[in-house]
């Protein structure tokens, strides 16, 4: 039974498990490519079996692998890279682009909120579910501002991107969806990062487009976080 109060060995033991576990989905999910072996399915599950079968508390993994989540803030600044690159795309086509940005967030945003609100959840597990939808690094530092929590968050931002994924699989079967920028922008802001890995799949193009998509969908929700914020109080 592992707990903290041997706090550098159990921080090694959980920091060493969260990423091989991520390590070993990755080379599973290269192998299957299937919806059920995402590594934002599997590594999660994978730990989350051995932390209930070890007996250990959510305090002391948190304790061992809270680095993990501050590289969050690193990840979040790299974003700006990818929009350096893409600024040509971004010039020929940022009517289009911010609309749809702008729509998609204040939809994701609403229902959420309107879902929340008919549940009757408590403030902070609605706080926590509004920023679902755009990547992870975005959505823990909205939900960390507009007083939710970030680590429920980051759950609902999988359940959402890999459910998303699979259902805009489908859906750009009948969706009259031909052109590589509507696909690309319908999986990144549908289901961020786990979209913009299948608009890979489909096409280079349609991927650069998703990756473009996410980054600004997260871009948007940073700057409505203060809304939000006043919204629910």
């Amino acid at each position: 039974m592992l707990d903290g109060s041997n706090g550098v060995l159990t921080a090694l033991f959980w920091s060493v498990i969260t990423i091989g576990c991520y390590a070993v989905a990755r080379v599973i999910h290269a192998r299957w490519r299937a919806w059920w072996s995402s590594p934002l399915i599997l590594a999660p599950l994978s730990v989350g079996l051995l932390v209930v079968l070890l007996h250990t508390g959510y305090a002391a993994y948190i304790k061992g692998t809270h680095w993990i989540a501050l590289m969050m803030g690193p990840a979040t600044v790299a974003f700006a890279i990818p929009l350096y690159e893409h600024r040509e795309t971004i010039r020929r086509h940022w009517p289009v682009l911010l609309a749809g940005v702008a729509m998609g967030s204040t939809m994701a945003i609403g229902t959420a909120f309107l879902l929340a609100s008919w549940l009757d959840l408590p403030t902070a597990l609605r706080a926590s579910l509004m920023p679902r939808s755009t990547s992870t690094p975005f959505a823990m530092a909205v939900s960390g501002d507009i007083g939710g929590l970030p680590e429920l968050t980051a759950v609902f931002v999988i359940i959402t991107g890999v459910s998303g994924a699979a259902l805009g699989e489908l859906m750009l079967r009948w969706m009259p969806l031909r052109s590589s920028l509507a696909r690309g922008a319908f999986l990144g802001m549908g289901a961020h990062g786990a979209g913009v890995a299948k608009a890979h799949q489909i096409g280079e193009e349609e991927g650069s487009i998703a990756g473009l998509v996410m980054i600004l969908a997260g871009c948007f929700n940073l700057m409505m976080a203060p809304l939000v914020a006043l919204m629910m109080g």
